[in-house]
């Protein structure tokens, strides 16, 4: 292993490290951050760290690339191995050691790998402080030591968290899972099977080619194969976890994709008389039915930036006994950590349903019904998707629009809303649209996706 003296800035993103692997980061490039995460640590009083990694084909080289780096500090590296990101988590809760690193890119394509990192409690690390990690990277000033290594088997902490946070009723609720060959296969049916749930798995061999479908639940086309395997197992309901398992996908029992904005309304209509603090966390693409629910019951709103490390972090800081966002991260405080994990999600949704007769589309009765897009993509580069989305802010200003920069520009109209923002993953822009006709919802769209055509020249 050698240090990278030339590391591709831009992998360096704003809740972790990401890109293409070996073209834009490679063994040498986690050898180099290992090094650098390790002196940071130990800069700041630090003399351990946890990590993991997930079940992407080139994570076991990175992993072990980061490993030596961290451990010629003079860090003691505790190894999960393996493991969910979510498990990752735990681990560094269980052990009360705060400081570590996730070897994993979630839910982006199997050629893809990254790091998720934090230094201390606070949790992963964001913005400004992967950004300064970067500086600090660059100066090269590493420390030197021999450092330890252990290992830890987080699994059955794991498990014994699940069985001590979930009450099932009297109904055994049928169950369709897609771990998506992803991370989660290797505990998705084990972890169900403690509870009174008849579980049914596809696609549950681990294979971090993903060639079933892409790993990410939140995108409806791929679940197609969860919705028909729920069809034909007249299923209760179908649940998709992403590469990591930090996220969840869920299709109700007549194969219709439910997304998480409504199952956050679920769960904040069944938690709402449970819990002290009556406020709830939403990112700003969710749908207004949430802001319009949380309303109705009586509760306290905040709508948030995206973002992973930024909304848990948010939940965290604010107290919150439960919030989330539309790409499929929840975080439960009621009678949980607070991490997201699809598996655990994906339980809570289950529990409801084992206490009652409803089915999960009778669960969201009442909401209020808006049309809209799903997250579209609009691909551009990385200089470029933050010049746009200034043209954006200029235009609504022009025309007087109310808008919202939490995260992006939120264009907010009487009768619907146009989101326009800058993905934190890739070189892309992302759009939302919502209005309460679909003739309204032709309109929005038609207005700013020409602007982002005309913009994106």
């Amino acid at each position: 292993m050698k240090i990278k003296k030339d590391i591709n800035e831009k992998i360096f993103r704003s809740y972790d490290i990401r890109g293409k692997y070996p073209t834009e980061l490679d063994d040498d490039t986690f050898y180099t951050i290992g090094l650098a995460f390790g002196s940071y640590i130990k800069s700041h009083g630090k003399t351990q760290c946890v990590i993991g990694h997930d079940n992407r084909l080139s994570s076991d080289c990175l992993y072990e690339a980061l490993k030596q780096g961290i451990l010629e500090t003079g860090i003691d590296v505790i190894s999960l191995g393996l493991c969910t990101t979510p498990m990752y988590y735990y681990a560094c809760i269980k052990l009360q050691v705060y400081s570590g690193a996730m070897v994993t890119a979630s839910h982006n394509p199997k050629d893809d790998n990254g790091l998720k990192f934090a230094f201390d409690e606070s949790g992963n690390c964001k913005g400004q402080e992967i950004m300064d990690f970067l500086n600090y990277i660059k100066a090269g000033n590493f420390s030197k030591g021999v450092g330890k290594l252990s290992t830890y088997d987080i699994k059955p902490d794991y498990f014994e968290l699940f069985k001590n946070s979930l009450d099932f009723g009297s109904r055994t609720i049928k169950v369709v899972l897609d771990p998506g060959n992803g991370t989660t296969s290797m505990i998705a049916k084990e972890l169900y099977e403690c509870f009174p749930v008849n579980v049914i798995v596809i696609n549950g061999q681990s294979d971090g080619r993903f060639p079933n479908h892409h790993p990410d639940p939140c995108v409806e086309d791929n679940l197609e194969q969860l919705k028909k395997k729920v069809l034909e197992e007249k299923a209760d309901v179908g649940l998709g976890f992403d590469g990591d398992g930090d996220r969840l996908g869920v299709i109700s029992n007549t194969g219709k994709f439910i997304p998480t904005d409504q199952y956050m309304i679920i769960i904040i209509r069944d938690i709402f008389d449970k819990v002290k603090k009556k406020e709830f966390l939403y990112d700003i693409k969710c749908s207004k039915a949430v802001s319009d629910e949380i309303k109705k019951l009586g509760g306290k709103e905040i709508c948030y930036r995206t973002g992973n490390s930024y909304t848990k972090a948010k939940v965290r800081e604010e107290n919150l006994p439960f919030g989330g966002e539309l790409s499929g991260h929840v975080y439960f405080r009621d009678r949980f950590p607070g991490f997201d994990s699809g598996l655990y999600a994906g339980l809570r949704l289950v529990e409801i349903l084992s206490k009652t007769d409803k089915n999960v589309e009778d669960l969201l009765e009442g909401i209020t019904h808006y049309y809209s897009t799903e997250e579209l993509k609009i691909p551009t580069t990385d200089s470029k998707k933050f010049e746009i989305v200034d043209k954006i802010e200029e235009y609504a200003r022009n025309k007087t629009y109310k808008f919202l920069t939490i995260d992006g520009v939120k264009v907010l109209f009487d009768d619907g809303w146009a989101l326009v923002r800058a993905s934190n993953t890739g070189p892309n822009l992302t759009a939302r649209f919502e209005a309460r006709t679909e003739e309204r919802l032709k309109e929005l769209q038609e207005e700013f996706l020409s602007k982002l055509e005309e913009f994106n020249k």
